[in-house]
């Protein structure tokens, strides 16, 4: 029980960054847009729409476009295969997203 406790401290430790990037999920043929709240290189918080929402579960495939000041370069986008942890309906008309980043790649540099 207490590596479980442990495990859960260590994923809070890590270096977030509290930014607005733009976040497409991909289901099927299915393109759906959204926007982060913050993000790791284990995880990611975003918002989508709660009616595009409803698909969303288990482990699912997004892209990012991070800007300048995370990348320390240009902005890039990067694909990220990802698995919902938990979700949060809010007051706007939003469904908030919590996942854990399985894996990443960086696709190109994104247009400026």
């Amino acid at each position: 029980m207490t590596s479980n406790i442990h495990s859960v401290d260590d994923r809070r430790e890590r270096q977030r960054f509290g930014i607005n990037a733009p976040l497409t999920v991909m289901i099927g043929q299915r393109e759906i847009p959204g926007f982060t709240r913050d993000l790791s290189n284990r995880g990611v918080y975003f918002y989508l729409d709660m009616a595009e929402s409803a698909p969303i579960g288990g482990d699912f495939e997004f892209l990012v476009e991070l800007p300048p000041e995370i990348t320390l370069s240009t902005c890039c986008l990067i694909r990220c295969q990802g698995h919902v942890v938990r979700t949060d309906d809010t007051s706007r008309q939003l469904t908030g997203i919590a996942a854990e980043i399985l894996h990443y790649s960086i696709q190109r540099e994104a247009a400026a």
